[in-house]
């Protein structure tokens, strides 16, 4: 059974229980995973956050939740029409759709958050029901080639913003790679630096711009090259806690999304730079640590992800230096220093 089938007959199964409920005159419920903070639990084996066994229920029988397994209904059955008919639409769209339905939703984070709801309940992701975010993900540039319906296409003719990966980047196919590693960075700027400094040829590398916090589509494109091509995979991001947390979301997932990091965490990723020690022993440019960012750093500090001895000696060391860095500080030292000096010294270090 194709993934396309195992949608459909997993959104008709929940119309299915309600009408079973309802032929044996019992009250409709519907059992959803609980997503609350006391249900997602560090999984130290698998390295990321997963969901843990509790359930909730949300009945019929009670006046509050009526328009909840409302809304999840008309979204499933949204779904379903879009999966059987092979189609998508945006999240923005479904809730534009959704004010023709006799059960609308008072914004659009509402409705996003139905259809997480609706993923966890279904153990899909919104993707596999035809749902589609806004933005699409990471470009990556190098010797890689896609096989997109019935497209060939290789990274390195798709011009030097790169081959875009889309949200249904499941659907694509490796056809033919010659690379060694993956080397992604936070910004575009970064990313433009080294296609210019043909980092893919020297390093062997894909080059991936991740456009600041990465895409799921852009996690799960980490993921496969790294799971189903052996390619090791380091990020490369600025000197601050929100790069940190940038990498830690492709490494160990996020809370938010425990329910799917089993198919967007790639635990094996390693955190290239810029770290503390990188803004010491290259005498890097830098900006003051503002309260919010001492604040951020502590919370790191006492997270499950960072509890590795390398992390915690970096969250101290940029405490004590009380000092962040961005990736494009490098070019103090020239615009080449990073692809020339940098990246090289970095890899054999961690290689």
């Amino acid at each position: 059974m194709n993934k396309k089938d195992i949608a459909v007959n997993k959104l008709k199964s929940l119309g299915d229980i309600i009408l079973e409920d309802v032929h044996q005159n019992n009250v409709p419920a519907i059992k959803v995973p609980s997503r609350g903070t006391s249900n997602i639990v560090y999984d130290t084996d698998k390295r990321y956050y997963v969901l843990g066994d509790r359930y909730g229920k949300r009945s019929l029988g009670n006046v509050k939740q009526i328009t909840k397994i409302a809304q999840m209904v008309y979204v499933a059955n949204f779904c379903k029409d879009l999966v059987r008919r092979g189609k998508t639409a945006t999240l923005r769209e479904m809730y534009y759709v959704s004010e023709g339905w006799d059960v609308d939703f008072g914004d659009q984070q509402e409705s996003n958050i139905v259809g997480e709801d609706l993923e966890v309940t279904l153990g899909m992701t919104r993707e596999d029901l035809g749902l589609m975010p806004e933005e699409d993900g990471a470009s990556v540039y190098g010797n890689i080639t896609f096989q997109d319906d019935d497209v060939e296409i290789n990274a390195l003719r798709a011009g030097k913003s790169g081959y875009t990966i889309s949200p249904t980047i499941d659907e694509v196919d490796f056809v033919d790679h010659d690379v060694r590693r993956v080397i992604a960075v936070e910004t575009m700027g970064m990313f433009h630096r080294m296609v210019q400094e043909n980092a893919y040829k020297k390093f062997d590398s894909l080059i991936v711009g991740l456009k600041g916090q990465a895409a799921r589509a852009t996690r799960r494109f980490l993921k496969r090259v790294n799971e189903e091509l052996n390619l090791p995979v380091y990020i490369c991001n600025d000197g601050d806690p929100w790069g940190f947390h940038i990498a830690m979301v492709i490494i160990s997932g996020s809370a938010k999304l425990a329910h799917v990091n089993h198919q967007l965490a790639t635990p094996d990723a390693k955190f290239l730079g810029v770290t503390a020690s990188d803004i010491i022993n290259y005498d890097l440019p830098t900006d003051p640590l503002k309260d919010i960012d001492v604040l951020r750093l502590k919370e790191l500090s006492k997270d499950p992800r960072y509890k590795d001895e390398a992390w915690q000696m970096e969250i101290k060391k940029m405490l004590k230096i009380g000092k962040k860095a961005e990736q494009q500080s490098f070019s103090k030292y020239g615009l080449e220093y990073v692809v020339d000096t940098y990246l090289p010294e970095k890899l054999e270090s961690m290689e």
